[in-house]
C-alpha cells in the first residue's frame, strides 16, 4: 500500500480511499499498489463489499501525465497498472461501489466503469480526454456507463458531462449532495454486507459471466492503440502542452 491509498474496515465493509493531492492522479507504481490492495480485499473473508471513494477536489484524474512526460517509456508500466486495477475492480469476488465526486477522468472512468454500483455527488463530472493527452483506452469502461454514440461523442470531443445529465443514462444509482456521498455509499454497502457473503460472491461471479463480451479483452485491445499513439509526435506535444499549461499545436 502507498500513502495515496487508505483502508478502513468495519462490519464487512472495506472503505478504500484515494488521497493524493492535488488531483488524485496516480503514477505507475501507485496503480499497481491499488490493484494489489483491491485483490487482497476481495480475497479476505472479512470483506463483504468494497467502497472506493476519494478525498480532495475530485475522484481521480487518471494517470500522472507529468510522469509520462518525463519518462515516456513508462507507458507500458502505466498501461499494465491501469489494466490490473480495472480488472481487480471488475473481477473482484465481492461487489465494488464507486462513490465519485468532482472530476472523474481517465483512470477514474476505468474504476467507475468497472464497478458494480455507482453513487455520484451532484458536483461529479465525467470525461475521457485521452485524445487530448495523446493516448487511447477507457472506451470499454465508458461504454459500460453510456451508449455507443454518446461514448464516441465524449471520446472524440473530450467534453465532460455532469452527474445530473449523466443520470438519465441509467448507470448512476443515486445523485446526492457532496456532503451525503460517503454516508449514501456506506448505506448501500451495509445492505449488501448484511446478506449471505457466500450468496453475494456467487451472484457477483454469475453476473460477470452473463455480460456481453469480455471487458478486459476489450480494454487490452484499446491499450495496443495507446502504444501506437505514443509513436506519434502529436502524442508528445499533447503531454508537453499539458505540463506547460498551454494549447497543443499540431
Amino acid at each position: 500500500m502507498t500513502n495515496a491509498i487508505q483502508i478502513r474496515l468495519d462490519a464487512g465493509i472495506a472503505e478504500l480511499v484515494i488521497d493524493k493531492p492535488p488531483v488524485n492522479a496516480l503514477d505507475s507504481g501507485e496503480w499497481f499498489a491499488l490493484a494489489r490492495t483491491i485483490d487482497e480485499l476481495g480475497a479476505s473473508p472479512d470483506v463483504r463489499v468494497i467502497v472506493i471513494r476519494a478525498e480532495g477536489r475530485g475522484f481521480c484524474a487518471g494517470v500522472d501525465i507529468k510522469e509520462l512526460d518525463a519518462h515516456p517509456e513508462r507507458i507500458v508500466a502505466v498501461n499494465a497498472g491501469n489494466y490490473a486495477t480495472f480488472k481487480a475492480v471488475h473481477r473482484c469476488p465481492v461487489p465494488v461501489i464507486a462513490a465519485v465526486h468532482g472530476f472523474v477522468l481517465g483512470g477514474g472512468i476505468g474504476i467507475t466503469g468497472a464497478a458494480d454500483i455507482v453513487v455520484a455527488a451532484d458536483c461529479a463530472t465525467f470525461a475521457l480526454p485521452e485524445v487530448d493527452r495523446g493516448a487511447m483506452g477507457g472506451g470499454a469502461h465508458l461504454q459500460r456507463l453510456f451508449p455507443v454514440q454518446k461514448v464516441r461523442y465524449l471520446f472524440f470531443t473530450g467534453e465532460k458531462i455532469g452527474a445530473r445529465d449523466a443520470e438519465r443514462y441509467g448507470f448512476i444509482e443515486r445523485v446526492v449532495p457532496r456532503s451525503e456521498l460517503r454516508e449514501t455509499a456506506l448505506g448501500i454497502a451495509a445492505k449488501i454486507a448484511a446478506k449471505s457473503p457466500e450468496m453475494i460472491r456467487i451472484a457477483k461471479e454469475a453476473l460477470n459471466g452473463i455480460e456481453d463480451g469480455n471487458l478486459e479483452d476489450k480494454y487490452r485491445w484499446e491499450q495496443g492503440f495507446t502504444l501506437q499513439a505514443y509513436t506519434s509526435p502529436d502524442s508528445a506535444e499533447t503531454r508537453r502542452a499539458f505540463v506547460e499549461k498551454r494549447d497543443a499545436k499540431f
